[in-house]
C-alpha cells in the first residue's frame, strides 16, 4: 500500500521515535554491545532519518528504512580507526542487555537462561560482520528475509545464505562449548 506522500509519516517525528526507537537501540546494543554508543548511534540514526524524511520514497516499510540507517551507521563506525583502537583496548563485555526479572521462572532457570544467551553472543562475535547483521536483524528484531535485504542492501538469496551460515556458525560454537 503506497500513500500518495510517504514522508507524511514524518509529520509528527516525535512519535515516529517513540515507536521505533527501542528496535534500533536494542539492534545497535546487540551489535556494538556498548550501550553509550548505542545510545549515541541511535540518536544519528533518527536524526539521520530527520535531515532525509524528505527523500523518503515509501518503498520500503519506515521500520526498514530506519533500520537500514542503522545498519550503514554501525558498519560506518566499525570501519573508523577510534572503533579499532577501543576494540583492541577495551574489554567487550562492558555490560548486558537490561533486565527485568521474571518472576515466573525460578532463579535456577534464569541462570540457566543467562549462561544459554550469554554463550549466544559469544557465538555471534565469532561470525562475519555481514552474517552478525543478518543474524540480530533476524532473531533479534524479527524481520523477515525481504525487510533484511532491503535494510542492508543485499539480495534476499545473500541474505539466506548469510544467516544459514550464521546458524549453522552458533550451533557448531555451541557444540563445541557444550
Amino acid at each position: 500500500m503506497r500513500m500518495e506522500n510517504p514522508a507524511s509519516e514524518f509529520d509528527d517525528f516525535d512519535s515516529l521515535v517513540q515507536q521505533y526507537r527501542p528496535r534500533v537501540l536494542r539492534f545497535l546494543f546487540a551489535s556494538l554491545r556498548d550501550m553509550d554508543l548505542a545510545e549515541s548511534l541511535a540518536q544519528d540514526c533518527f536524526w539521520n532519518a530527520f535531515r532525509s524524511r524528505g527523500t523518503f520514497r515509501g518503498d520500503c516499510s519506515v521500520n526498514t528504512w530506519l533500520m537500514r540507517i542503522a545498519v550503514n551507521l554501525v558498519r560506518n563506525h566499525t570501519k573508523s580507526r577510534r572503533f579499532q583502537f577501543w576494540k583492541r583496548i577495551q574489554n567487550t563485555d562492558n555490560g548486558e542487555l537490561r533486565e527485568w526479572p521474571d518472576r515466573r521462572i525460578s532463579p535456577e532457570q534464569n541462570a540457566s537462561i543467562r549462561q544459554q544467551v550469554q554463550s549466544v553472543w559469544e557465538a555471534t562475535r565469532t561470525l562475519s560482520d555481514r552474517q552478525r547483521t543478518v543474524f540480530l536483524l533476524r532473531y533479534l528484531e524479527d524481520l523477515d528475509v525481504a525487510e533484511i535485504a532491503q535494510s542492508t542492501g543485499l539480495t534476499e538469496n545473500s541474505v539466506k545464505v548469510h544467516l544459514f551460515r550464521a546458524v549453522r556458525g552458533i550451533r557448531k560454537r555451541l557444540g563445541a562449548s557444550q
